[in-house]
């Protein structure tokens, strides 16, 4: 039995199997946030500048074309920024959505407002309903925490995919240092593993994947080199605060009470299953970036941790309603959360691959020559 132990400078504890403590009780998702700033990062004057000469380059090699770089918009904090701000700087993005089937009613009168008024247009693509419901219910029966690696998936699939189809060489991403940092590893992988997904849904999946968009391994690293993925939220001094009142004020965008909570499936898996089932609160990891950006306090985190994760009302009015959409019957819902945990190495993957000494080896040689190319 593992110590419980937290972080003294987050709130990051040994929910994360993986959590590494130094001599001062600081854990290792601090020290990544540290370096990942200090090597991605750029405020004021230095980010200003670097953020003209990538909108510089942006427009020059998009030249003739009727869209200069594509960006993926989801409805939230993030996603809805990110437009804002690439108008803003003169870009022409083409807007991409990924219709799952869990948009909820305000997410989608959020994205529609607020690319209205910014004069951007919108592509959506609708996911073939019975192949996802099959695909996330053969997660869920897998019995890992990955339940959302499909729909990540998919998003980045029909981004790459797009901008490949229409010569787009620039896919502008929400990620961001400040605010993403803390992610175990145990708590969610598999994001960019096309054989770990098929893997997953051939052993507990009904249906064959027609349609569902992906790519494989090598069309993977094939894009790292044809294609640039821009975290444009590194270079702007990007908080949550100031970015919730720019989307209220001058883009009429709602809140919808906790991040990614923009969905309904993302809401309740992330709300109540991690929690229930695997003992993972992901608000843990969100405001422990925050705190280490400075801003949110580490006693205000303690604080919002002791609230539920959403209404407990509205968890049950979730459940009923995920339960039915994905055909399960109450007692398959609960036979999924009484099943022994998983992860992700007990299931083929690329990763198990990537994993092996020989390819270890190999992986810094591979992502300097990507580096070359770029």
């Amino acid at each position: 039995m593992v110590e419980y132990r937290m972080c003294k400078r987050c709130v990051m504890d040994t929910s994360d199997p993986e959590i590494v403590f130094d001599e001062n009780g600081v854990c290792n998702h601090c020290h990544t946030y540290d370096r990942l700033v200090r090597d991605y990062v750029l405020d004021g004057e230095a980010g200003s500048q670097k953020l003209e000469q990538i909108a510089a380059k942006i427009q020059s090699d998009g030249k003739g074309r009727q869209y200069d770089c594509v960006i993926g918009v989801s409805g939230g904090v993030d996603s809805t920024y990110v437009a804002y701000l690439v108008k803003k700087i003169g870009l022409r993005p083409l807007a991409v959505h990924l219709d799952n089937g869990w948009d909820s009613e305000l997410a989608v009168k959020n994205i529609e407002e607020t690319l209205k008024r910014l004069g951007i247009d919108l592509y959506t693509e609708v996911l073939d309903w019975e192949e996802f419901k099959d695909l996330q219910s053969a997660f869920l029966k897998a019995s890992t925490p990955d339940s959302e690696i499909p729909s990540d998936h998919a998003i980045f699939s029909v981004l790459s995919n797009l901008a490949e189809k229409l010569g787009i060489k620039y896919v502008i991403l929400g990620n961001n240092v400040r605010t993403e940092t803390h992610l175990p590893r145990s708590w969610s992988q598999g994001h960019f593993d096309w054989k770990y997904i098929r893997e997953v849904h051939k052993r507990f999946g009904t249906r064959p994947l027609k349609t569902f968009p992906h790519y494989g391994f090598f069309t993977f690293y094939r894009r790292m080199v044809t294609q640039k993925r821009v975290e444009i939220l590194n270079y702007v001094g990007y908080t949550k605060q100031e970015a919730l009142r720019v989307l209220q004020e001058e883009l009429g965008w709602r809140y919808y009470g906790g991040k990614h909570y923009e969905s309904i499936y993302t809401r309740f898996y992330q709300g109540y299953i991690l929690p229930e089932k695997f003992g993972f609160d992901k608000r843990r990891s969100h405001v422990s970036s925050l705190i280490c950006s400075g801003e949110m306090t580490r006693e205000q985190a303690l604080e919002e941790l002791k609230t539920p994760t959403y209404a407990p009302s509205m968890q049950e009015e979730d459940r009923e309603y995920v339960v039915k959409k994905l055909g399960l019957t109450d007692e398959e819902f609960t036979a999924i959360m009484n099943a022994p945990k998983k992860s992700y190495w007990d299931y083929p993957s690329y990763g198990q691959f990537m994993n092996r000494p020989m390819v270890k080896r190999l992986v810094p040689a591979v992502k300097k020559m990507i580096m070359w190319f770029k």
